[in-house]
């Protein structure tokens, strides 16, 4: 009775194991990296040609998880909440007006499940406020993203400019 038991034991872990193999078989790794990257580009991407309120705040992790570090630490944000305050605030303030964007050297990297992903690229953000130019050229961009209900969703950005950068 024991070994009976013991077999159908053995046997059930090896056809899970397998199901578990083919559910990893299965993920098309190269179609989850084109969509994190288009999340990617429509994080970004969301104010141009116009400010589309649904488009920025869509592709964001909407909980107390999501999180930002911007170069300086009196724009760090911490929760999808205050995020929003802040886009409010600052994005959709008629002053704010966005030009150009390019990401460049953008590398991402998923999980062995296909459910988080990471990036780094370099980012060029252009814009106006008050009709003064505004922007970063060259700023360094990582982040995390996370894929709730088949939804690939920004969980973590972090924005840093280079300390050693030519002046101009």
């Amino acid at each position: 009775m024991k070994t009976l038991l013991m077999l159908g034991l053995i046997g059930l872990v090896g056809l899970l194991s397998m199901g578990c193999a083919n559910m990893n078989a299965q993920i098309d790794r190269e179609a989850e990296i084109a969509e994190v990257r288009a999340t990617i580009e429509n994080c970004i991407g969301w104010c141009i040609p116009e400010k589309d309120r649904d488009r920025l705040y869509k592709h964001r992790v909407k909980d107390s998880t999501f999180f930002i570090f911007h170069p300086t630490s009196r724009s760090t944000i911490h929760g999808f909440d205050e995020f929003h305050d802040y886009a409010e605030r600052i994005f959709f303030d008629p002053r704010f007006k966005a030009i150009s964007f390019e990401i460049k050297e953008l590398r991402v990297n998923l999980s062995s499940n296909a459910d988080v992903a990471w990036f780094s690229c370099l980012l060029d953000d252009q814009g106006e406020w008050d009709g003064q130019p505004v922007g970063w050229k060259d700023a360094r961009w990582t982040g995390v993203l996370v894929k709730r209900d088949g939804i690939w969703l920004m969980n973590q950005e972090h924005f840093s400019l280079p300390t050693d950068a030519p002046t101009e």
